[in-house]
């Protein structure tokens, strides 16, 4: 007896031992997680700062100071640029190295490793759209290039002595979590991180749709409904630009490509959100007599922020800006002479083939009348907990043919059955190249110069220079295509529907100091219609770049307060199109009392999504509604998945043709009108939120009803954000949704000195015990924006410095 209570005083401990030191699930390592020592303690800090700190790392070439403002934003003073890129990465580490893990797993499908196999579909879909692929031939581009070669060896032996300097205790909270440790950083982690921000703004698709809609409606009323250019535009190269350049022919338009079959398969649409804000006006329009730039970039919010606030300064350069995670250089910024932003421009340049294959193996395909042969990529995925799995993906000439079989993973409806991809972002390329010079830039000549190494994802750069010019250029590399190649499914075999080289960079739409002294961009069309080139059929709808112009045109004197404002601007312009028309249709002798006080309300309102706005709340769930009303008998239908006309047709539609047929619902014997679909939605509008927020009231204010947030990147439930009482939507200047929004607000004077102003949603730590984590949260929610302290040496006084890290190699 007294052996097995012995026996039992031994194993109970052990397997309790190896239990809470033992990840079972979600639920981490008890024990691990927490010691006081080197759990989740240790990262609960107050953040105890180092005045000065001196730091000995082989990596340098030569002395670095890190200077360290009271926001945490890091001045780099470097003597040579390996050494600027260098403390990049060891800062961006120091703040952020959790969050460029993740990411860069998550590009390169290895969440599995980490997780286990819930994560396998995620990272077989990455796998099998090409991401590792398209990194490494981005790789190959930018390590064939002296100086980005440079940079992204720099940046990762930066990265790797801060790794290096980690004991378990310190680790990022999320490392001791999810139970795993970082491994060393390497080139290719870069190129991934580059190639998931191309997938983040390339991957919504509309061609299976649009494929669908031609086979049902046939092309006349496809044409009719989904028209190749918007009734309401403004475009981002002015009407009227004149074209000074000889354009190349445009390839021919095979004869059967409207003839293309599609399967049955539900895919996933652009997203209305994921866009972005940008402008420059002329000293003509500023009361400095200098241009100001301006930018705020929508993306899905997360904390750790998107982006990393930093200044870089060497030799020949010395640029503030925001930089992305795991990427060396300045994205989005200013120095001494010029200032850039972007926004995504939404070019078709991903295209899905239908392909032939000669049996089930998929070794052969039909292509120009011939059997060709396929490529095999065996892709190795290491999964948690369970043995490695291989994963074949067969490559065409055109790319990655995807899935053969449909798994359950919602990513994958965005992807038919047996079609190769062909997408710019699996080409070589060396985008770092355009920052570099851009970081470095002094002038319109350098900025059009910077441009010119930019492949993907396509955007909308805007410039101003402190000699006076701005400038704005939709630019990316764009492939040579015939008219509304990309707007259906291609069919694989035949080689006119190969993209047929590039439009010159010299060629892409481009404006220079245009008589109305302002530029813009809010993802609206590119040009009007006498550019010659093709570079897609649909842009975002004109809306927030009709209110961003017309605000422009009216401005005088202008100033930083005058661009904070417009950034923060809500004025609903589709309300401005859409009330005049539907309010008078709505028979108020048929509503209730709720329903009464709604459109009185809805009647008065001024247009403005503002936070304590009922109004906004009615006429957003109204306009989605009718909406539905108007279209959803036609276009949903089972197992032919199809999308809805664009809101620009909608409104076209109410506005010039309130007869039309497309008023009618199909599916019943009755013959609807406009006005039965207004009242329908009208009541269904309120009738909703009254049951959802109980009486009209404060409830039903459009900053509770919109529920702006920002959460964790992981989703990991108490690292979010509040919920922010705070107004704007999709369609409006200040396009806020539940958690996309303005990603970076940054306005620029330019001038003999130039002046900064700039917030995002997050803090500068990825730490969630850190004070830095999310305190400029409330800042930008209130529309404010920080002086950014642009630092003219290592001794410059006139900002305030918290801590010093000065850098030697011995």
């Amino acid at each position: 007896m007294n052996r097995a209570k012995a026996l039992i005083c031994i194993i109970i401990p052990i397997l309790l031992a190896y239990a809470l030191n033992t990840k079972f699930g979600d639920t981490p390592p008890i024990l691990k997680f927490l010691n006081p020592f080197t759990g989740f303690w240790q990262n609960a800090e107050s953040n105890m700062i180092t005045a000065n700190k001196k730091i000995v790392l082989k990596g340098a070439y030569d002395k670095i100071d890190i200077l360290f403002d009271d926001r945490m934003i890091p001045h780099v003073f470097a003597q040579n640029d390996h050494d600027v890129y260098y403390a990049q990465g060891y800062v961006t580490a120091m703040h952020r190295l959790w969050q460029m893990d993740f990411q860069t797993r998550f590009a390169a499908g290895r969440i599995s490793e980490v997780v286990g196999k819930k994560a396998i579909e995620v990272d077989r879909y990455q796998r099998r759209m090409g991401m590792v692929y398209g990194a490494e031939n981005s790789l190959k581009g930018m390590m064939e290039d002296p100086k980005a070669r440079e940079m992204i060896l720099a940046y990762t032996a930066g990265i790797n002595d801060y790794i290096h300097s980690l004991s378990r205790a310190n680790l990022p909270l999320e490392y001791k979590l999810l139970d795993f440790k970082p491994e060393d950083w390497t080139p290719i982690k870069c190129a991934l991180l580059l190639k998931q921000m191309s997938a983040v703004l390339a991957m919504g698709s509309d061609e299976f749709y649009m494929t669908n809609i031609l086979k049902k409606f046939g092309p006349e009323i496809t044409k009719d409904l989904f028209p190749d250019y918007p009734f309401k535009e403004d475009p981002i190269i002015p009407v009227g630009t004149k074209w000074d350049f000889t354009p190349l022919p445009i390839p021919p338009t095979p004869k059967g490509y409207t003839e293309m079959l599609t399967g049955n398969v539900k895919t996933k649409q652009k997203i209305e959100g994921i866009g972005s804000n940008n402008w420059a006006v002329s000293g003509a329009k500023t009361a400095s007599g200098y241009p100001i730039l301006a930018n705020d970039p929508h993306l899905d919010l997360t904390l750790p922020s998107i982006w990393y606030q930093i200044q870089l300064n060497a030799p020949g350069l010395n640029s503030y800006g925001v930089s992305l995670p795991g990427a060396p250089g300045i994205i989005i910024g200013f120095n001494q002479n010029i200032a850039w932003g972007v926004t995504n421009v939404a070019a078709d340049v991903l295209d899905f083939y239908q392909i032939k294959f000669k049996d089930n193996s998929h070794k052969n395909y039909w292509y120009n009348n011939e059997w060709k042969n396929t490529s095999q990529r065996l892709e190795k995925i290491k999964i948690r907990g369970s043995e490695d799995e291989i994963d074949t993906v067969y490559y065409t000439h055109q790319g990655p043919v995807v899935y053969f079989q449909k798994p359950k993973y919602s990513k994958a409806s965005n992807v038919p059955i047996g079609n190769a991809l062909r997408w710019i972002a699996h080409d070589k390329s060396n985008e770092l190249m355009t920052f570099y010079y851009l970081n470095r830039g002094k002038n319109y000549a350098d900025y059009r110069k910077a441009l010119t190494f930019y492949t993907a994802p396509a955007q909308n750069f805007v410039f101003a220079s402190a000699d006076n010019d701005i400038a704005i250029t939709p630019n990316g590399k764009f492939p040579l295509k015939w008219k509304d190649q990309g707007k259906f499914i291609l069919d694989g075999s035949d080689p006119g529907n190969d993209w047929h080289g590039w439009i010159p960079a010299s060629q892409n739409p481009t404006v220079k100091n245009p008589p109305r002294n302002f530029v813009s961009s809010a993802n609206q069309s590119s040009t009007d219609t006498t550019y010659p080139y093709y570079i897609n059929w649909e842009f975002s709808p004109y809306e927030r770049g009709k209110r961003i112009n017309d605000r422009l045109t009216a401005m005088t004197k202008a100033n930083v307060d005058s661009m904070r404002n417009l950034q923060s601007d809500s004025y609903s312009i589709i309300a401005e199109n859409l009330l005049p028309y539907i309010l008078p249709l709505v028979d108020s002798s048929q509503l209730n009392a709720t329903q009464k006080e709604a459109f009185n309300i809805t009647s008065k309102w001024n247009k403005f999504f503002e936070a304590k706005e009922v109004a906004a709340s009615i006429f957003d769930l109204w306009n989605k509604r009718l909406n539905y009303d108007i279209w959803d008998d036609e276009f949903t239908i089972a197992n032919i998945p199809m999308r809805y006309p664009s809101r620009d047709r909608t409104i076209e539609l109410i506005q010039k043709d309130p007869n039309s047929k497309w008023f009618d619902n199909v599916a019943t014997s009755k013959k609807e009108t406009l006005k039965d679909l207004v009242n329908e939605s009208f009541k269904f509008t309120c009738d909703s939120l009254e049951r959802k927020y109980g009486a009209i009231g404060k409830n039903w204010n459009w900053g509770k009803v919109k529920n702006t947030n920002v959460p964790h990147l992981a989703k990991i439930p108490g690292f979010g954000s509040k919920t922010l009482l705070i107004g704007g939507g999709k369609s409006t200047v200040n396009a806020l949704s539940e958690s996309n929004g303005p990603s970076w607000r940054m306005v620029i004077e330019l001038g003999k000195a130039p002046k900064g102003h700039g917030v995002y949603p997050g803090g500068q730590s990825g730490n969630p015990g850190s004070p830095f984590y999310d305190n400029m949260i409330d800042t930008w929610a209130e529309g404010k924006l920080y002086d950014l302290f642009f630092m003219q040496s290592p001794d410059d006084k006139s900002g305030k410095i918290i801590s010093h890290y000065k850098i030697s190699k011995k």
